[in-house]
């Protein structure tokens, strides 16, 4: 099957030609790092779609081979079958010069990289493409995006899902219908650049321990160390550095390697040496002592406060103002938006400047069904206008119960075109897709067609405004079912460079140390509880393990930063979906519009309530850039 022929207009899939190495492995787990690939399975197709290669092959990984009710692979099955490493060249060769294409391809990427790495050979991998990231971009009218989903979505017959070469068979076929649907919205493939994951920098590092204790505040002059006290060294030591952070993690102090206004001590023996530490711990007032003082106090360290000791805050039940999620997978209706929710963020050096309106909720204290208004269930996609009112559109949207698109997709039901938007290149488009336009004075009192069918379209469940709140769901009330992302997206026709990252936080709304800090360059935490997965150009996802994350992590600060001189009133709103797991359905989505000046937004966080966890969509933003919004979470450059 060609990819031009259930087309209108083969020419218009020119853009989309590509040699593709469509991919599916199956793994002993989720780890890359650690968990080895059990099979592997490659399908070719030329530019017009036709398949011009196959080959597949179970892999002897020398280790249990996990979830066999999974993956159905046993130890006996895979007895016998070559190493990788005996396969990797003939695998290299159906990848080298095409695009990798899987579904949620950043995995069975980095599983590839790896297995490659071990065999000391190169992964010839320039491009990658993620048909989960491409179907997020169309917006196809079902329940969630998993590919036998889609498969049958698209009419793809599926025979034994988990298997690796019918999984990629499948797979050849969702790739050619997406590319259709995607030609017929004209929408830019969400290609990604591959960077050398196999190299030692992007390997997360070996877990480390978290502090046990609560932290107590600073040393006090003439007063002992207490287990939980955040402390930093710098400078020469005496005693070797390993040695010192050893022993002081040993005595249940929180060993650190940057100096914040949370910082209880600093060791020094030469405040003169001028490190970045050291000025910074005098810039903030952090009490030094030198290394033969720490050593002494080191002798009598007083008991803390453990993380799992102290009181959880008692809120059993959500607050009559919160908005909450209903246990997976059956959606309950929300309620306002919470009045107590956390702040944004710790206090940073700039001040934010003005922000959108927040929509109107529910009277605190009611519990009313989920949100009705003439724009139910509609998808609106605003063209043109000054970024003021673009966002002022956009904000009328959600009070009026509709979500606010930011770029075309199969799920916009509604355009609304103000001032300018007559020459956006998208409207051409949206002509010939008989979409309903409107001007500005509709949204004031709009009259609509019947809204789409709940039942076979995939909307996330809640829309929240500017400061909403959802409680995440808690299988049988014992804890998260999934691990939970939070996906941004932003305008495709974006020139700049958006960088997602998130912070790790404890109850002082600091980092508990470095690595908890994650970014493009360090894309998962030493833990693995926290990952940044890129899944194109103007999309990226963290995932968060709400379940394996330590007592110490009290929230999840997630974020985005321009890189160099552009602002968010360059770029135009962000939008954020999150629910359990990247391909299930979205439970929550928001519209985040900053002013004209940002250059960094606060996103979203996740954070903890009693013995649950919430999410709350921020949308502020700050002038300065990420590195200033790193140092306010207790982020610096170490010395």
């Amino acid at each position: 099957m060609s990819l031009t022929s259930a087309a209108a207009d083969p020419s218009a899939l020119r853009d989309y030609a590509f040699e593709w190495a469509l991919v599916d492995v199956e793994t002993s787990g989720l780890v890359p790092r650690r968990d080895r690939v059990l099979s592997v399975a490659v399908v070719t197709l030329g530019p017009d779609g036709e398949q011009t290669g196959e080959f597949s092959t179970l892999v002897d990984p020398g280790c249990d081979p996990g979830p066999v009710h999974v993956h159905g692979l046993t130890a006996e099955r895979l007895r016998g079958a070559p190493a990788f490493e005996q396969v990797a060249e003939r695998i290299g060769a159906l990848l080298e010069g095409r695009v990798l294409v899987a579904h949620n391809a950043q995995f069975d990427y980095d599983f590839l990289a790896h297995e490659f790495a071990r065999a000391r050979l190169r992964l010839p991998v320039a491009r990658r493409l993620c048909t989960l990231a491409l179907n997020r971009r169309v917006d196809p009218p079902t329940g969630d995006l998993r590919l036998g989903t889609l498969a049958a979505h698209y009419g793809v017959p599926q025979l034994k899902a988990h298997d690796a070469l019918d999984d990629t068979r499948v797979l050849a076929g969702v790739l050619r219908a997406s590319l259709r649907e995607a030609a017929q919205l004209d929408l830019a493939l969400p290609l990604v650049t591959c960077p050398p994951r196999q190299d030692a920098r992007f390997a997360p590092q070996p877990p480390k321990a978290p502090c046990a204790f609560r932290n107590p505040g600073r040393l006090t002059a003439g007063g002992p160390l207490v287990q939980g006290m955040k402390i930093a060294v710098t400078g020469e030591t005496r005693t070797a550095r390993a040695d010192l952070l050893l022993r002081g993690a040993a005595a249940g102090l929180n060993m650190m390697t940057s100096v914040s206004r949370h910082t209880s001590a600093l060791v020094a023996n030469d405040l003169t040496a001028g490190s970045a530490k050291a000025r910074r711990a005098l810039a903030e007032g952090v009490p030094v002592v030198d290394e033969a003082a720490f050593l002494r106090l080191l002798d009598d360290v007083r008991p803390g406060v453990s993380h799992e000791g102290a009181r959880p805050e008692t809120d059993a039940a959500p607050s009559s103002g919160s908005r909450a999620l209903p246990a997976v997978p059956t959606p309950r209706a929300p309620g306002a938006a919470e009045a107590d929710a956390p702040q944004a963020g710790p206090p940073v050096p700039a001040a934010p400047t003005e922000q959108a309106p927040q929509a109107a909720g529910p009277k605190p204290g009611r519990r009313p069904g989920k949100p009705r208004g003439p724009l139910t269930g509609r998808r609106v996609l605003v063209l043109g206008g000054t970024h003021p009112d673009a966002v002022a559109a956009r904000t009328r949207v959600v009070e009026l119960g509709g979500a606010a698109a930011i770029n075309l997709s199969a799920g916009v039901t509604d355009v609304v075109v103000l001032d300018g938007g007559h020459t956006d290149r998208r409207l051409p488009r949206i002509t010939a897709l008989l979409l309903p336009t409107h001007d500005a004075a509709w949204l004031v009192a709009p009259v609509v067609t019947a809204a789409p069918s709940a039942d076979d379209r995939r909307t996330a469940g809640h829309v929240l405004p500017r400061g909403g709140v959802v409680d995440l769901p808690l299988p049988d009330g014992r804890g998260p079912a999934h691990r939970w992302t939070v996906t941004a997206s932003w305008a495709q026709q974006t020139a700049c460079e958006i960088d997602v990252v998130a912070f790790v936080l404890d109850e002082d709304e600091q980092v508990s140390f470095d690595e908890d800090f994650v970014f493009y360059g360090a894309p998962e935490n030493p833990g693995g509880t926290v990952r940044l997965l890129c899944d194109g150009p103007t999309e990226q996802t963290v995932s968060v393990d709400l379940a394996t994350l330590p007592p110490s992590a009290r929230k999840v600060v997630i974020a985005a930063a321009i890189d160099g001189s552009p602002a968010f009133g360059d770029v135009g709103a962000l939008h954020i979906v999150s629910g359990p797991g990247s391909s299930a359905a979205a439970l929550a989505q928001a519209t985040l519009d900053a002013a004209t000046t940002e250059r960094t937004m606060l996103l979203a966080e996740i954070y903890r309530r009693g013995q649950s966890w919430r999410l709350r969509a921020v949308g502020q933003g700050y002038d300065h850039g990420l590195g200033a919004l790193a140092r306010s979470y207790g982020v610096d450059v170490a010395d």
